[in-house]
């Protein structure tokens, strides 16, 4: 989890890059940009604001040789080491950027890089580095007073409400490559930011595990349960599967099926989809990890429990009080009609 509420902007640094491939120039300012009361709660908004609203997905710097010949990871130790070095290192940064934009879909922009203090990760109170890309300019208008008349101006510029790309390197855990977060909002080339400019991976922490299982269980449960049993099975199994993780500090997987799988003939076959899947999810050795709350309150946000009827008629389970679907919903079947039913025991009517 992190808190950038009282992060501080210590230094920033405004550069241009522009597209190698058309033979577009780099401009690296000489000095660092002075910032003033009026501006940096603007800018840290710009920079800041589409990290609290994401999801949190780290990453971390990889090489499949070693960390130390990950360019940005050299880069970001070395201010860390020494953040007297920022503005340097940010010329470093820039012309990185510069050599990794070869695409003819890249697009040139002001390139910004900040040192930011007090923010917090995991409970830990540390410093990072912010590195930042604006592509895309607005139009917009500014009016002048001409005599008795006001005059309309139409300019071009930044929009501050929206982030084209960015990331926050963490001071934090640096023998694993730093936490790292990222946004993207331009996706026409998606490798030329996380691949070629960063070079990450995702970080398989807690939170990836945790992850990475729900979605595993919640596939499981499309492709097993539902067609071996039905649609409310599928949505129970997935009710359990999250009730386990969120009252475990710890996953143990025997312990799991033995307590989320109604029918125990479906145990061997979560095992043999495992084997099958589990390398997709970067599960295939799981079987303990401490779990990480937070993913699963966003996992239990995008899980379905309606069951969508051919009829148009729709179903919504409780996840709250799931044994209500248990003991007062039925599935069978009508002769007459050969269809299929739903029984729903109720004593009276809620008003909305």
């Amino acid at each position: 989890m992190i808190n950038l509420f009282n992060a501080h902007i210590e230094s920033l640094s405004i550069h241009r890059v522009g597209n190698k491939s058309r033979n577009e120039a780099i401009f690296l300012s000489e000095q660092p940009y002075q910032t003033n009361d009026e501006i940096t709660p603007l800018l840290k908004e710009f920079f800041l604001k589409s990290f609290r609203e994401k999801e949190e997905n780290y990453y971390q710097f990889a090489h499949e040789v070693d960390l130390e010949y990950n360019d940005m990871f050299k880069l970001a130790s070395e201010v860390f080491e020494n953040p007297s070095t920022i503005h340097d290192v940010s010329k470093k940064i820039t012309k990185h950027l510069f050599e990794q934009s070869n695409h003819p879909h890249i697009k040139n922009g002001e390139v910004y890089v900040v040192h930011f203090t007090h923010l917090t990760i995991d409970n830990n109170q540390v410093d990072a580095i912010g590195v930042f890309k604006s592509e895309l300019q607005s139009d917009f208008l500014q009016f002048e007073e001409k005599g008795t008349n006001l005059e309309m101006l139409l300019q071009h510029g930044i929009n501050l409400n929206k982030l084209d790309k960015g990331c926050l390197i963490f001071n934090y855990k640096k023998d694993e490559g730093y936490k790292i977060l990222t946004v993207d909002s331009n996706r026409y080339d998606a490798r030329y930011w996380l691949e070629h400019f960063l070079s990450v991976d995702a970080f398989q922490d807690e939170n990836f595990i945790t992850k990475k299982y729900l979605k595993f269980c919640q596939d499981f449960a499309k492709d097993v349960v539902f067609p071996a049993e039905d649609k409310k099975q599928e949505v129970m199994f997935m009710n359990r599967s999250v009730n386990y993780f969120a009252k475990n500090d710890e996953f143990e997987e025997t312990n799991f099926l033995n307590e989320v799988m109604d029918n125990p003939d479906l145990i061997p076959e979560f095992k043999s989809y495992k084997v099958d899947k589990g390398e997709k999810y970067s599960i295939e050795d799981v079987t303990n990890f401490p779990i990480a709350n937070a993913a699963v309150s966003d996992a239990r946000k995008k899980i379905k429990n309606v069951i969508n009827l051919d009829t148009n008629i729709q179903i919504k389970l409780d996840f709250i009080n799931p044994e209500s679907a248990e003991k007062f919903v039925e599935k069978g079947w009508d002769e007459e009609k050969q269809m299929y039913y739903y029984l729903v025991y109720f004593n009276k009517e809620q008003k909305s």
